[in-house]
């Protein structure tokens, strides 16, 4: 199988698009993949753990595998692992996962279905939302060594450099998690039969074992199957993408506000602009050419091009034109609006006054009372854009502004409004 690919003239517009945006690491078989594409309606599939209550933005290049599959005029297929889940993915981790209960699983499926309807349009089955629970929960464990385990290579597992580092330098690899990589390779065979599925997606550290689906398909029976791979995502510095010192970049509001999401992108290293356009926005490539030319201010107008259309992709565009609209007001205006994020407080503690580290660390500014205080020391901490030098000030009702709230910030982008409620 072919470990990198190459620039080729594809037939399939699948391909075609996936190449000029930069999404294309590894390909098996790279003509027969073109040709079925080519030649009909395929399904194609990506498997998500539920390991959180929402997908971060370190997914979206999956996500948009997905997107473009179907846009291109194929069916896409998002698997939740609600068994997978149960076991823990070793490829690229040092150690074991947090073994979830069934509840919370099942509770982080139901948050992370929310995020696929805004991308991929389920009507009359153009695309599918399958969870391997259904098959892995009932299989009969000796059966499956038997049927399936006796194609399945021990050898090509310990080769893998997931493993192979893991086992390099003596850090505990369960049996449990050794089985992942035979599921994994499982779900391939049974997505093939269930609902012909001839193509699994994935980051680039799932190559082995997207593979090994492809060879266990082969050893039984199904039809061709192909592996794709999108290189694994990082920012020009090296941050690793969807992560900042405050955590994740999370796609859900209910976890991060669409403004922050916003910000997030409007941030971007230079570098990463025309980048994070080609892969995580539709705008056209001549359009993304040109802002990605610019230089100095000017490339701040297209990071704002870029902030506004990722969040539009997940939060929808009149939200997106509203974060916009709020940073605009708030940094070249200096005005607070009622669209900045809002952390609601008891109208009773308001008239009682809030310690102003409390306040702080409600609004998610600060994980302690002591890293709230070092902010404050620090000279980040405003209220209604006076700075705070005072760390045992109460906040009150009394310093409501005319919205009826008070704004709190922290440094120049992040900035929140409490309200009583």
């Amino acid at each position: 199988m072919e470990m990198k690919h190459k620039m080729s003239a594809f037939k399939s517009e699948f391909l075609q698009v996936l190449q000029s945006r930069g999404f294309i690491h590894q390909l098996s078989d790279e003509t027969g993949l073109d040709e079925q594409l080519a030649k009909e309606k395929t399904t194609a599939y990506i498997g998500f753990d539920a390991t959180a209550q929402s997908l971060h933005a370190g997914s979206l290049v999956q996500i948009m595998l997905l997107y473009w599959f179907q846009q291109t005029g194929h069916r896409p297929l998002a698997l939740m692992g609600g068994g997978t889940t149960m076991v823990g993915d070793p490829s690229g981790k040092d150690e074991s996962r947090k073994m979830l209960t069934a509840d919370d699983i099942e509770e982080n499926k139901n948050g992370i279905k929310q995020v696929f309807s805004k991308f991929l349009d389920f009507d009359n089955d153009k695309a599918i939302m399958a969870d391997n629970a259904e098959w892995l929960l009932e299989l009969n464990y000796v059966e499956f060594l038997r049927d399936v385990g006796k194609h399945l290579s021990v050898n090509q597992m310990l080769a893998r450099d997931s493993v192979k580092l893991r086992l390099e330098r003596e850090q505990h690899l369960s049996f449990l998690e050794f089985n992942y990589m035979c599921l994994q390779a499982y779900d391939f065979a049974e997505l093939a039969k269930r609902y012909d599925c001839r193509l699994q997606m994935g980051g680039s550290d799932q190559w082995g074992n997207i593979v090994s689906g492809v060879d266990l398909g082969r050893r039984m029976g199904t039809p061709s199957l192909f592996a794709l791979t999108t290189p694994l995502l990082t920012t020009s510095s090296g941050a690793k993408m969807g992560k900042t010192a405050d955590g994740a970049v999370w796609l859900s509001d209910s976890h991060l506000p669409a403004y922050d999401y916003w910000q997030y992108f409007r941030n971007s290293e230079d570098a990463d602009v025309g980048r994070f356009m080609r892969l995580f926005t539709t705008l056209p490539l001549d359009e993304i050419a040109r802002y990605e030319a610019l230089e100095g201010a000017e490339l701040n107008e297209a990071k704002k091009v870029l902030a506004t259309e990722t969040t539009a992709m997940v939060h929808g565009r009149e939200v997106a034109e509203q974060a916009a609209e709020t940073a605009r007001r708030t940094f070249e205006e200096g005005q607070a609006t009622d669209t900045l994020p809002t952390v609601s407080v008891s109208k009773t503690d308001f008239e009682s006054g809030i310690g102003l580290l409390s306040l702080i660390v409600q609004a998610g500014l600060a994980s302690s009372n002591g890293e709230a205080r070092r902010h404050v020391k620090g000279g980040a901490i405003r209220i209604n854009d006076e700075q705070i030098s005072d760390e045992r000030m109460n906040v009150s009702i009394e310093q409501l502004n005319d919205a009826g709230a008070v704004k709190l910030s922290m440094g120049k982008k992040k900035h929140f409004l409490i309200k009583p409620e």
